[in-house]
């Protein structure tokens, strides 16, 4: 395929001289994927001093790969110095897996093996296959000499599956960048065909928060029963909440996904999706699209109750009953709003509602008119004719703590896969061999089109 930059050869470096330093993006992966970067196992700093090798051997210097350690783990900073430092762009992935219990697998999860036409490993699609892809991205702009017009900088985190606490402090220390492409987000669709039908932009997500909902009582002998029995007032609570539905909502990014999609659509969710189109407060043609689970996170705020606890002894009155509510909040809400909320709905004297840990909103990013160009024209060298089409993720990526300092940011995934292979946490994770050449000048040609 072309690339945005001709031959890829800005300083006259021969294929084969490229060859020889960078090692292929499908060796990078499966040598990543074999280091098990779980929480606790202390592997991440392991893996990301594999990537910083290949980048030093591709002509880094070791102040342009910098490792940050916390904790048990850290994040990656790779700088490609541009004519300007104050407004860089960034390149976002992770590094870090979700463990695998490999007596449910059919392979061993950490021994990445190729069978027919697929590579399997745990993380090898969340998130080593595109973080292996910018590796390969930043060492041949390296070597071809390229100098963007401000640096562009990968960021590569190591807890995102948990606390991502490594991206929150990157994204403190890189605040002033002009914007930032998520490896971790978006990507391709093909058919069973094999064919590309559309590839997403991430360009938003929903606000993550659990609420601990918590109601007590003296409690007493059983054989006493009494009216405040807090396991049936938290029930009757949690009844409340089932039967409750946040306003319907819509924004720029509910808009497009939705008017891409109509083409497709028939009947009765075409029909609500229009009226919800010519109207954003329309809770009906909302609740029809709520309907299907796909579509269920793109209308409104939902919080579900997802864990419960109470009761101290099989012949004692309950004493102290906790249930957590997990919230995905619509962009632009605020936290508190959302608590101020439950507190009316699930309306129980001798309750307290509090949010857990510390959670982050994030609005947005807008539809840059420099990106929606950059990315349409990388799409289409890669997948001619294939529409772009920007979405709001309604689970959370590192992006959140680089929106939430201002940051816009991308998801613009390279990974392109069939919806049955799409299994991310999951077993027998995946991705296909097919593309992985493709993927890198697609990469080359997004970073040098908006860096130049």
């Amino acid at each position: 395929m072309r690339s945005f930059i001709p031959a890829l050869g800005l300083i006259g470096l021969s294929v084969a001289a490229q060859a020889q330093t960078v090692p292929p993006a499908r060796e990078i992966l499966m040598k990543s994927t074999a280091i098990p970067t779980v929480e606790g196992r202390g592997k991440v700093p392991e893996l990301a001093a594999y990537y910083a090798g290949i980048l030093k051997n591709a002509g880094y210097k070791e102040d342009e790969v910098v490792f940050t350690p916390i904790g048990e783990t850290g994040y990656l900073a790779a700088t490609l110095k541009g004519r300007k430092s104050d407004k860089p762009i960034l390149m976002l992935g992770h590094m870090d897996v979700v463990e695998a219990k490999a007596s449910d697998w059919e392979r061993d999860p950490f021994v990445p093996v190729e069978e027919n036409g697929y590579l399997f490993g745990r993380g090898i699609e969340d998130n080593k296959y595109d973080v292996a892809m910018m590796i390969v991205t930043m060492a041949r702009l390296k070597q071809q000499g390229f100098r963007p017009k401000q640096d562009v900088v990968l960021i590569l985190t190591g807890d995102e599956e948990t606390t991502g606490i490594t991206a929150k402090a990157a994204a403190q220390k890189y605040k002033h960048a002009a914007l930032a492409l998520n490896g971790d987000g978006g990507g391709g669709l093909l058919g069973e065909d094999g064919k590309a039908e559309v590839v997403s932009l991430q360009a938003g997500e929903k606000t993550y928060a659990d609420f601990l909902v918590t109601m007590t009582d003296p409690g007493g002998h059983s054989s006493t029963p009494t009216a405040t029995n807090p396991i049936y007032r938290m029930t009757r609570a949690l009844a409340r909440l089932e039967a409750y539905k946040f306003p319907a909502m819509q924004n720029e990014l509910t808009r497009a996904s939705f008017t891409a999609r109509l083409a497709d659509e028939t009947g009765a969710r075409r029909e609500a999706m229009q009226a919800f189109l010519a109207n954003p407060r329309d809770d009906k043609a909302a609740d029809t699209l709520s309907t299907n689970p796909e579509l269920i996170g793109q209308v409104r705020t939902t919080c579900i109750a997802t864990e419960i606890e109470g009761g101290h002894a099989p012949n004692a009155l309950p004493q102290t009953v906790t249930a957590n509510i997990n919230c995905r909040i619509f962009p632009g809400v605020a936290i508190a709003d959302v608590q101020a909320t439950l507190s009316e709905v699930l309306a129980e004297p001798a309750m307290t509602i509090k949010a857990e840990g510390d959670p982050l909103a994030s609005d947005a990013s807008p539809l840059r008119d420099d990106v929606m160009k950059a990315l349409k024209m990388a799409v289409a060298r890669r997948f001619p004719g294939t529409p772009v089409v920007p979405y709001m993720e309604a689970g959370a990526t590192d992006s959140l703590f680089f929106r939430a300092v201002g940051v816009p940011s991308y998801g613009v995934a390279s990974l392109a896969q069939k919806s049955k292979d799409r299994v991310p946490h999951g077993l027998n994770e995946r991705v296909p061999v097919a593309g992985m050449d493709g993927a890198v000048t697609y990469w080359i040609d997004l970073v040098t089109a908006l860096a130049k």
